[in-house]
C-alpha cells in the first residue's frame, strides 16, 4: 500500500492550499480516508476524515468551516482543501487509510509540509 501526499508549501496567513493523496495497492473504495497533522514538537493529531462513499465527513473543531475533505474514488485520491490558513495550521500533513474492519487508521503516507507565515 502506498499513500503519496502532495500539495504542501509555504503560504501566507489567509491563503489557500489543496493537498492531494494518491492511494495505490488497496481497494480504495472500501477505505475510510483521513488527514492528520503534526506540528513541530507536537504529537500527530486528527484533522479530517471521510467515509468510503464520500458522504460523511468529520473535522477537528479548529478547522471546521475552513477545511474540506473530499475524495475521487475513480482516481483513488483524497483531497484536503484548506482555506483561510493560519500560522497555527503549520505542520506536516499526513494522509491515512482505514479499512472498514479496523478501528484505527493503519496505512500512512509520507507527509507533506505546510508552512503558514503571519
Amino acid at each position: 500500500v502506498q499513500l503519496q501526499a502532495s500539495g504542501g508549501g509555504l503560504v501566507q496567513a489567509g491563503d489557500s492550499l489543496r493537498l492531494s493523496c494518491a492511494a495505490s495497492g488497496l481497494s480504495f473504495t472500501v477505505y475510510w480516508m483521513g488527514w492528520f497533522r503534526q506540528a513541530p514538537g507536537k504529537e500527530r493529531k486528527f484533522v479530517a476524515s471521510i467515509t468510503p462513499n464520500g458522504i460523511t465527513t468529520r473535522y477537528v473543531d479548529s478547522v471546521k468551516g475552513r477545511f474540506t475533505i473530499s475524495r475521487d474514488n475513480a482516481k483513488n485520491t483524497v483531497y484536503l482543501e484548506m482555506n483561510s490558513l493560519k500560522p497555527e495550521d503549520t505542520a506536516v500533513y499526513y494522509c491515512a487509510a482505514r479499512a472498514l474492519t479496523r478501528n484505527e487508521f493503519n496505512y500512512w503516507g509520507q507527509g507533506t509540509l505546510v508552512t503558514v507565515s503571519s
